[in-house]
């Protein structure tokens, strides 16, 4: 158990000591799919989803989701975040979410862009959820990340 960096030498979870890293630019994207109904595509398209703006609140819950990581995920600094972007494009089968997450600290902003893409995602499922309740989320995951030790990682 000693190679988990998150586990202690009795395998107690724990937060890592993350304060002799260097401060570094650090930058994740995440990606994630919401398959939706044509209806409900042509919902978003037209902007008549009854709830309101669908897509917008998607985008601000994800804006949101990503500042709130740490209250989340329990084993994850909190760190200064100093960009989100999250974009919502419609296709025909539904919506792809990507979030773009910058930071300058001590350790990457991977969880970040991941839970702005599943926070976005959870968004607009309950603006849509009355006109397609078998709306599926699929396929969160990291896509890219830059900075820190190991440096520059992409998806292939």
């Amino acid at each position: 158990m000693s190679e988990l960096t998150h586990v202690d030498e009795t395998g107690a979870a724990r937060m890592v000591d993350v304060s002799a890293k260097d401060v570094s630019a650090r930058t994740a994207t995440a990606t994630g799919r919401v398959l939706l109904s044509p209806e409900v595509v042509a919902l978003l398209r037209s902007g008549d989803v009854p709830k309101g703006d669908a897509l917008g609140v998607a985008r601000i819950a994800g804006i949101m989701g990503a500042k709130r990581t740490p209250d989340l995920i329990p084993l994850c600094h909190p760190i200064a975040i100093h960009g989100v972007k999250v974009t919502l494009d419609v296709a025909d089968w539904g919506v792809t979410i990507t979030a773009w997450v910058k930071t300058a600290d001590r350790t990457g902003v991977e969880m970040e862009a991941l839970t702005a893409v599943s926070t976005a995602a959870l968004a607009l499922f309950d603006m849509v959820k009355a006109a397609d309740p078998a709306a599926v989320i699929t396929d969160i995951r990291v896509e890219e990340k830059t900075g820190g030790k190991t440096g520059e990682w992409r998806r292939a």
